[in-house]
């Protein structure tokens, strides 16, 4: 064999890998993709809620309502989610989501959707 195969493969199987794991990332549910084009569809007020990166479905002990507003743990900080951030329209998923973005560090909803629940 050609001694460019054997130094070829290696690259060939990380850029492999890599194309595996990012297309993976597209998914907004592994369990439920069936879903993803109703998480494409996603807005608030502010905009898009996909841009290419996952959802973080959040356990129920991770959000609340305080004085008539949603707020949701992200990273172990409480957020406030501004009004103009909460999805209207039914929960498909049934867990709540948040899309995160973060100034300085700190976490902040691009997007909510509370549960079915909420």
């Amino acid at each position: 064999m050609d001694s460019h195969y054997w130094h070829a493969t290696p690259v060939a199987l990380v850029a492999m890998l890599l194309i595996t794991t990012t297309g993976g990332a597209l998914a907004h549910d592994h369990q439920h993709p069936d879903l993803n084009g109703w998480y494409e569809g996603l807005h608030s007020s502010k905009g898009p809620c996909c841009d290419g990166t996952d959802a973080q479905h959040i356990d129920d002990v991770d959000w609340e309502t305080r004085n008539g507003h949603y707020r949701v743990r992200i990273d172990g900080e409480w957020v406030d989610v501004p009004n103009e951030a909460v999805v209207p329209g039914p929960n498909l998923s049934g867990r709540p989501i948040v899309w995160p973005y973060y100034i300085d560090g700190h976490p902040k909803a691009r997007c909510f959707m509370p549960g079915s629940m909420g």
